[in-house]
């Protein structure tokens, strides 16, 4: 994100799909409805309105539901801005909310995921075998010379071990990194040598949608080259024979031979602001930026957010269908879920592997009651018809959410109609990486609308506003911000405090989401999609100028520039233009080896659908190439102010 918004007039890209499809029914939300209660309201925008008048009050509330070592002495500080601090003095371990406090309850002896694999196979695994199995690890880790406030990578697959691999690292009060397993090597050396991560902790390999993923071999790629890595713990998912470097590898298996099941390693106890992780999520430049989560204002948010959001029930079971490797894994796979106590389902393939059928199989299997899940998913099982999802007995499911990026109103019906039989909820939410946790989601009592994520959570005090931060009004188009920090935010870029400092002076004074909306009359919110150079393709966001870093150091190419395309079942999709160098020439036989060059360098996400030779790119006069230019003519929209192209 930079100090210029991209565009001045949002009106120009904000114009398709104003007109919302009918309202729902409002929904009930028996979680909000009794905190609403304890606080003497019984009606939500009053209690809304109390939220952000008292909203520290209102936080103080959430954290008190957690266990703390130590209490907390001030609620909220923010005395140099934009940096601040929540729960000052609080000592917190978020692993101990998600297991250890649950030792001493019903909930030990529930299961805490049900696993289903690529090729069908299961797993289930209670809270109390979760707890052996992160103390167990916690205590290999601890041998391998791990200590607070090292960095430990994670690049493996959607397996029980890789979500013990994260709660083992916080545990120790070391700070976990993962990187999604469909990054290649260049990219995952990049992240590594960031965070200057001590150990990786990855797999042999793994299975995805049919197609084997070399997981050990890309990580020993990587490591040539990562000056910081002193041990990789390698899984045995496959139990197929992989390179090991003597002295360097160990197997994840052997690591844990000799540690005893009753073996328990305490959890440290962190400050509330001591960093928890750091998530790598593309920027607008072309080194991705590791986003900081703290312990105890990230806790305190997830914990809140998925316990209202999706109203958990005792007896829910509950499936974000997301990868562990994004911040949706982070918050609504592993935390939120675990310090609910709640049961979970966690899936290794993909939604059309072996047939289109496959995630309303795993619904029917195991009686998932909330399914959370990408507007990406929906509009690609939207494809193959109606009659997958009705050939399976859904009447389980009681609550539908979407996630990752706005979800297009012909989804939301088809979501609504085939999979939550015309009467179901969808918890279309709002939030980033950054954020940490749901902003804008349906609450109680508001009729939800199609294509919008419907209000802020309490205490969120979201608004659309010009690029001076004058809020717009209803139904006009501005740039989405939130005027004041909640728990989980993120705290900083690490190792780069100043890039960090933009998310607040682009729009003095606010936080700027970076993504464009309309408010209507009623304040419902529509999210239209980002402003700066971020590609969201599959509601996983790429840079730009990472793809671009990607292709210009192809021995043919002098000059790139990477955009994303409106795509009917990606969200969007990349296309990128070339500017070759002397001596070459275009030829389908180039597009083939730079498309290949791209999924070696970043990963299968960030291949290009569309590849143009260009003779020029548009410029500004510092040298700098003006996407926004380059989207608007492919999309035949108007430029808008082109004053700084170098003419």
């Amino acid at each position: 994100m930079s100090g210029n918004l991209g565009f001045e007039n949002t009106d120009t890209i904000l114009s398709e799909n104003r007109i919302f499809a009918p309202p729902s029914d409002a929904i009930e939300n028996a979680n909000i409805t009794a905190y609403m209660k304890s606080k003497g309201f019984d009606d939500y925008e009053a209690f809304y309105k109390w939220s952000l008048e008292n909203r520290f009050e209102f936080w103080e509330d959430m954290a008190k539901g957690l266990h703390w070592f130590e209490p907390w002495q001030k609620t909220f500080e923010w005395t140099d801005k934009p940096f601040f601090q929540w729960f000052v003095g609080g000592k917190f371990n978020i692993v101990y909310n998600c297991l250890d406090r649950h030792m001493q309850t019903p909930v030990r002896n529930k299961v805490a995921f049900y696993w289903e694999g690529d090729e069908g196979e299961t797993r289930t695994i209670t809270y109390e075998q979760l707890y052996t199995m992160t103390n167990q690890l916690a205590k290999g880790l601890q041998n391998l010379g791990v200590k607070k406030g090292d960095r430990v990578a994670i690049y493996m697959p959607a397996i029980p071990e890789q979500v013990v691999a994260l709660l083992a690292v916080a545990r120790l009060g070391a700070v976990h990194t993962v990187i999604f397993g469909g990054f290649a090597a260049s990219a995952l050396s990049d992240r590594i040598n960031d965070a200057q991560a001590k150990v990786v902790i990855t797999a042999d390999g793994n299975y995805r949608g049919g197609k084997l993923i070399q997981l050990k071999h890309i990580t020993d790629e990587a490591l040539q080259d990562t000056p910081t890595i002193e041990k990789a713990v390698v899984v045995r998912r496959l139990g197929i024979d992989v390179s090991m470097q003597e002295g360097r590898d160990i197997y994840y298996d052997e690591l844990l031979k000799d540690i005893p099941e009753d073996t328990i390693v305490p959890c440290e106890p962190m400050d509330s602001e001591d960093l928890l992780y750091i998530l790598y999520t593309s920027g607008s430049t072309g080194r991705p930026k590791g986003v900081v989560h703290v312990q105890g204002g990230y806790g305190v948010g997830v914990y809140t957010t998925t316990k209202f959001v999706f109203d958990i029930k005792d007896d829910d079971v509950y499936w974000c269908t997301a990868d562990i490797g994004w911040v949706t894994g982070h918050s609504y796979i592993v935390y939120g879920p675990l310090m609910n106590g709640v049961t979970s389902v966690m899936f290794e393939s993909t939604p059309t592997y072996p047939a289109p059928d496959r995630l309303w199989s795993i619904v029917e299997r195991f009686k998932v009651t909330t399914i959370y899940t990408s507007p990406t998913a929906i509009r690609g099982l939207m494809r193959f018809g109606e009659e997958w999802p009705a050939k399976h007995d859904l009447s389980s499911l009681r609550l539908l959410g979407t996630v990752g990026e706005p979800i297009n109103p012909e989804a939301w019906m088809w979501y609504r109609k085939n999979i939550g039989r015309n009467e179901l909820p969808i918890m279309d939410t709002w939030w980033q990486t950054e954020t940490g946790m749901i902003l804008i989601s349906p609450t109680i009592r508001q009729p939800l609308k199609p294509g919008s994520a419907t209000r802020p959570m309490p205490t969120i005090e979201a608004d659309v506003v010009d690029k001076n931060g004058v809020s717009v009004g209803s139904d006009k188009g501005g740039f989405l911000v939130v005027r004041h920090p909640w728990p989980s935010q993120m705290r900083t870029i690490y190792g780069d405090p100043e890039r960090y400092k933009t998310y607040w002076e682009t729009i003095p004074d606010v936080y700027f989401a970076g993504d464009a909306a309309t408010i209507d009359k009623e304040g419902y919110l529509r999210i239209q999609g980002r402003v700066d150079d971020v590609i969201k393709v599959s509601g996983h966001r790429l840079g730009s100028m990472e793809i671009e870093s990607s292709l210009v150091s192809h021995p043919a190419i002098a000059e790139a520039a990477a955009i994303g395309k409106p795509d009917p079942v990606k969200g969007e999709h990349v296309k990128v233009f070339v500017i070759l160098r002397n001596g070459f020439e275009p030829s389908e036989e180039l597009v083939k080896e730079i498309k290949l060059h791209v999924r070696t360098t970043v990963g299968a996400l960030a291949v290009p659908d569309e590849l143009e030779f260009a003779p020029s790119l548009p410029k500004t006069r510092s040298g700098k190439i003006m996407r926004r230019v380059i989207r608007a003519k492919e999309l035949g929209q108007e430029v808008g102010d082109t004053s700084t192209l170098d003419a």
